[in-house]
């Protein structure tokens, strides 16, 4: 109850941000400025800034100078039942007790993990996975090619009767075909075979260079000409494209090297919910 009634409290900042009113200037950024005082003890810019951290998302996207009124004197709240509860020697109970451990073993967890992968996971490191990753991945043939899409084979056996008396393939696209690349002449660019429906990836894949389909190609869309433009292999991703991959899974092996590390050095005993031991 005491964390949901906490919560309600900082999510009305963004029901009542609207009214609030512009704070006086604030010191110099990288300072920490006193911005209040309980019975002479300072409150922190800092602690405003925290709490405000803890606000849902869409409070989290306003200025800072928008919600500073009421985010001022929630935080004044906070400092407020924080003392009484200390007045409660509530630290010395229990369960509180228990809790303080909690999140005191998850904030040193996560700052443990964190610094690990943050001295491994470096440019040098990811620069050096991504040359294994690059010769690793095969290139993959890609085809570019242009495509005029009709209704009946009888309307495409027509236009492939007038490419054979030199009719330009892009005119052709642009005056007959129904697919929405006929603005550019049906031209498709480059792809490869696994992103094109079976049948027309077949046809595509076989042409060579400059040829065009004799025969008209039948897919779920329609009757398809096809010629093909160039024919190349790609390489790799670029480095870029898959950073943000290579440094998710060198943190994954960061991680799981250290906890490999950590068993190894420490006597794990393991036992049965009942307590007794595991066979």
């Amino acid at each position: 109850m005491p964390r949901l009634l906490l919560g309600l409290a900082l999510a009305a900042l963004t029901v009542s941000a609207a009214h609030a009113q512009t704070p006086p200037t604030m010191a110099a950024p990288g300072g920490d400025p006193v911005i209040a005082r309980i019975d002479g003890q300072p409150i922190l810019r800092s602690e405003l800034q925290a709490t405000m951290r803890n606000l849902p998302p869409q409070a989290q996207g306003m200025p800072i100078e928008t919600l500073y009124p009421m985010l001022l004197e929630r935080v004044i709240d906070l400092r407020l039942i924080g003392t009484a509860a200390r007045n409660a020697k509530l630290e010395d109970d229990p369960a509180v007790k228990q809790k303080i451990r909690e999140a005191t073993d998850r904030a040193l967890q996560e700052a443990y993990l964190t610094r690990q992968v943050e001295a491994k996971v470096n440019e040098a490191a990811l620069r050096e996975k991504y040359k294994a990753y690059a010769a690793s991945v095969p290139g993959q043939e890609e085809v570019s090619a242009r495509h005029i899409l009709l209704k009946t084979e009888a309307e495409a056996k027509a236009v492939i009767a007038d490419l054979k008396k030199g009719g330009d393939f892009a005119d052709l696209a642009k005056k007959r075909s129904i697919d929405p690349a006929a603005s550019s002449g049906g031209d498709l660019g480059y792809f490869t075979k696994d992103q094109m429906v079976p049948e027309f990836s077949e046809a595509a894949f076989t042409l060579k260079k400059g040829e065009i389909t004799e025969i008209p190609v039948k897919t779920s869309f329609g009757w398809h000409v096809i010629r093909v433009e160039d024919k190349r292999t790609s390489g790799p991703p670029s480095f870029e494209e898959v950073r943000e991959e290579l440094s998710e899974g060198l943190s994954r092996d960061v991680i799981q090297d250290m906890l490999k590390d950590l068993r190894g050095k420490s006597k794990v005993e393991r036992f049965n919910l009942d307590g007794t031991p595991r066979t």
